[in-house]
């Protein structure tokens, strides 16, 4: 990943970015083409601290096909991004640009052994159903054991050894104070992921913010 130093995270901020998000684009290379994957996963750690994303694949998955080997597979993971208008600067001659946060993490990946895939599929389906508390989080326990069996031959287990992670958080780290709130301002009245990435930049510089919630908490009293 290509991550000017401004927008460079630390490996701890990577991957703690990963494991929140917990979806991404798994991809690999055939020899001839690449293939690619959107799919779900989280992280554990090997004793020595290694970082490991466990997923899973339909069995037909020509992904497949690559796995077991010394080849390494990349796992993209993207959250917001927004697109940045140079008409939103107080600085004349801005270009357009595009604000995001990405994550990618690489290594080999093996094949995961039947006992190693229940256990996956019951932790990945607890890290999900968490997010959806106070509901009562759905367990493979609910299934008919015969039609969890059934499932299950339908996909395969998978672990990829991370041994790379790269992060960039591309939110205007580089500009003025004065160009910086501006964009935030701006992408505030956007969608959903303009106003997640206008909270993350005001998260970073919460001083430059300050008057903007003095004012708004003196209107309240």
């Amino acid at each position: 990943m290509y991550t000017p130093p401004f927008f460079k995270q630390d490996r701890a901020a990577s991957l703690k970015f990963a494991e929140e998000r917990g979806f991404g684009t798994m991809c690999a290379f055939d020899g001839k083409r690449p293939i690619a994957s959107p799919l779900p996963f989280y992280l554990t750690y090997a004793a020595d601290g290694t970082p490991q994303a466990a997923f899973h694949l339909a069995r037909h998955n020509p992904l497949l096909k690559l796995a077991g080997g010394e080849a390494s597979w990349l796992l993209a993971v993207n959250g917001p991004d927004a697109y940045v208008s140079p008409d939103w600067y107080v600085s004349p001659d801005q270009v357009p640009t595009w604000l995001y946060q990405s994550v990618h993490l690489s290594g080999p990946v093996r094949l995961l052994s039947d006992e190693e895939l229940a256990v996956q599929i019951d932790t990945l389906s607890a890290k999900f159903e968490a997010w959806l508390l106070p509901k009562k989080p759905w367990t493979s326990a609910k299934m008919a054991a015969g039609r969890l069996e059934t499932m299950k031959k339908g996909i395969v287990g998978l672990v990829m050894t991370v041994e790379e992670v790269e992060g960039s958080f591309k939110l205007n780290q580089h500009k003025s104070d004065a160009d910086y709130a501006a964009i935030a301002n701006a992408l505030d009245g956007g969608d959903a992921d303009a106003k997640r990435i206008s909270q993350l930049m005001r998260q970073a510089r919460p001083q430059i913010f300050a008057d903007d919630t003095n004012m708004l908490e003196g209107s309240a009293s």
